[in-house]
């Protein structure tokens, strides 16, 4: 069985900690996670995107020129569609691009993304992960000692942590969040997966648990 070193906020190792893919998901679908991650983006589009039509655009409505007698084409206001500073022919209104797949699809989608991590060698394990105050410096010392700067990190705690999560907010390309509010997009958008040993625990028991449920067995 795959074995994950276990590291102390030094960097220093201080056991192990055995996991594999099939403790999540008995296989990864790259299609699920793909439907997955985009649905997450879609939610989070704006959506606020508009256009104006010749009714909204500023303008007289005065015929520019008599109809007939001066060669030119016919030709109504200056607001008309085909006219430069006119309205907007095809108006482009605000829409609402969120949708949302089966909630047992995106349970599945999120484990899925977490064996990938553990397959990948992705996920960095942490035994404690403290914090007296909010102290950026010592969150940013602790990524950089475990080798998780330089690129996007999640940092996954068992519960809501305040002061982690002041810790971390401020730091480029980090995230943290608690095990329990993990999605597919947030674990797949992070090159790494910082993880204390209590949230790894929280996640195999939660995903051993939705196994039962529905029945699967490991590949």
């Amino acid at each position: 069985m795959p074995k994950l070193n276990v590291h102390d906020a030094k960097g220093k190792k201080v056991g192990t900690y055995n996991v594999e893919p099939t403790d999540f998901a008995p296989r990864i679908s790259k299609q699920l996670l793909h439907d997955a991650v985009l649905m997450y983006q879609s939610n989070m589009r704006q959506g606020s995107h508009k256009t104006k039509n010749r009714h909204e655009v500023s303008g007289s409505t005065k015929k520019m020129y008599r109809q007939k007698g001066t060669g030119n084409a016919r030709a109504g206001h200056r607001k008309s569609g085909v006219r430069r500073g006119g309205g907007h022919m095809k108006q482009i209104f605000p829409r609402d691009y969120s949708y949302s797949l089966p909630r047992k699809a995106l349970q599945m989608a999120t484990r899925m993304a977490l064996a990938a991590k553990v397959q990948d060698d992705e996920i960095v394990l942490i035994d404690k992960l403290e914090f007296e105050a909010p102290k950026t410096r010592d969150m940013a010392a602790i990524i950089k000692t475990l080798g998780c700067d330089g690129s996007s990190v999640l940092v996954a705690t068992a519960g809501y942590d305040v002061n982690v999560y002041k810790s971390g907010r401020n730091i480029d390309g980090v995230c943290v969040a608690p095990a329990k509010d993990l999605n597919a997009y947030t674990v797949l958008s992070a090159k790494r997966v910082l993880m204390t040993t209590a949230a790894m625990d929280a996640l195999k028991s939660n995903a051993a648990v939705m196994a039962s449920h529905t029945g699967e067995t490991k590949a």
